[in-house]
């Protein structure tokens, strides 16, 4: 198991596992038809930092970390995540997680803060609560998840 910064050549493998995710439309707000492009640029250009989780040389999984807010809220960062089908279940999310915060912490950033995480997501819920996580706000039938229709979605947060 490796986790380290992503490199925009690193992007050939996290396109896989972001397009496997984003096309589905249940967890992340993005347009499930997102190009490669607007992946790049999501992913790789415009975070802070980006990661994979790596594994004999395989990316299994990913996340960025960027600034929540700018001026007065650039102390909350933000981090999406993203493990392959392939390996979840095995813990990938927890390590990618909490290797975020000491990052986060090493950044100087004071919390974090997940904005829209679709209520029906209920592992990353699970996992964001575990973690230490609490839900701050609910915003009624927000994400319109493509089988269950509107639902909830939270706003997650952590002081580090």
């Amino acid at each position: 198991m490796n986790i380290r910064e992503a490199t925009e050549n690193d992007f050939c493998h996290i396109w896989p596992i972001f397009h496997e995710i984003v096309s589905v439309g249940e967890t992340y707000a993005y347009p499930r038809n997102t190009s490669k492009e607007q992946a790049l640029k999501i992913w790789i250009d415009t975070p802070r930092i980006t990661y994979v989780f790596e594994e004999d040389g395989k990316v299994l999984g990913t996340y960025y970390l960027k600034t929540n807010q700018p001026g007065p809220g650039d102390h909350v960062c933000n981090c999406g995540y993203m493990v392959s089908s392939a390996a979840r279940g095995r813990g990938l999310a927890t390590a990618m997680c909490e290797h975020s915060q000491n990052i986060a912490r090493e950044l100087g950033y004071k919390a974090m803060q997940f904005n829209f995480v679709a209520s029906t997501n209920e592992g990353a819920v699970r996992l964001w609560n575990k973690l230490g996580f609490d839900t701050v706000g609910r915003l009624p039938k927000a994400f319109n998840h493509p089988s269950k229709g509107y639902v909830d979605a939270l706003v997650m947060y952590k002081w580090l």
